[in-house]
């Protein structure tokens, strides 16, 4: 019976034994200081202490400094994010005002434009009127005196005057008195007024 019972002792010590060595292997409980003189002589299992971080018995974990780092982070990342897309409203920004500068300058050339034909066509049209006036003028008059005026404009006003003369008659169902101020002219003059309205278009 006492050997039955020392055999048993040996049997349980072996198995708590091996159990703690167990344990401690996965990392359920912490021996391996106590087990380290038998560690040396099992050669897969090393003898230093545990590997993973211990904390200390005046140290603890600090939840609410722990939450603090992670919202300062998400902060700068919002902060880097928010800085990226201000970069980009810069930029856009940017781009938006040049293109309303050119846009400006464009708007201002047509304006320029647009005053420039008004001009043209009031120039025209005053022009038009006095031709018209003159051409009246001109048909009120004794022919003669007609004909010596028209002598002392250059060609193209000249030109002018005696289309005009020619419309009006036309528009009025009346007869040209234009054959006969040619008449009256030098031969010359009429023959050259008379080459150059036919070389030359009326709108011209």
């Amino acid at each position: 019976m006492a050997g039955r019972t020392i055999i048993l002792l040996l049997l349980i010590i072996i198995l708590s034994v091996g159990g703690i060595i167990w344990f401690d292997f996965l990392n359920v409980i912490d021996a391996k200081s106590v087990l380290a003189p038998i560690y040396r002589f099992i050669p897969f299992i090393p003898g230093e202490g545990r590997t993973q971080p211990r904390i200390g018995t005046d140290e603890f974990i600090n939840l609410d400094a722990e939450r603090l780092a992670i919202r300062l982070e998400a902060l700068e990342l919002r902060g880097l994010e928010m800085d990226t897309q201000q970069r980009d409203l810069d930029s856009r920004y940017g781009e938006i005002v040049q293109m309303a500068q050119e846009l400006e300058l464009r708007q201002n050339a047509l304006e320029d434009l647009e005053n420039s034909l008004r001009a043209q066509v009031f120039d025209a049209e005053n022009k038009d009127r006095n031709v018209e006036q003159n051409a009246r003028y001109l048909t009120g008059m004794p022919p003669q005196n007609a004909v010596n005026i028209l002598a002392s404009l250059d060609d193209q006003d000249a030109i002018d005057v005696i289309r005009k003369t020619e419309e009006i008659a036309r528009a009025e169902g009346t007869a040209s008195i234009v054959a006969f101020w040619f008449s009256l002219m030098e031969p010359a003059r009429a023959a050259e007024l008379q080459r150059k309205m036919a070389g030359r278009p009326p709108n011209l």
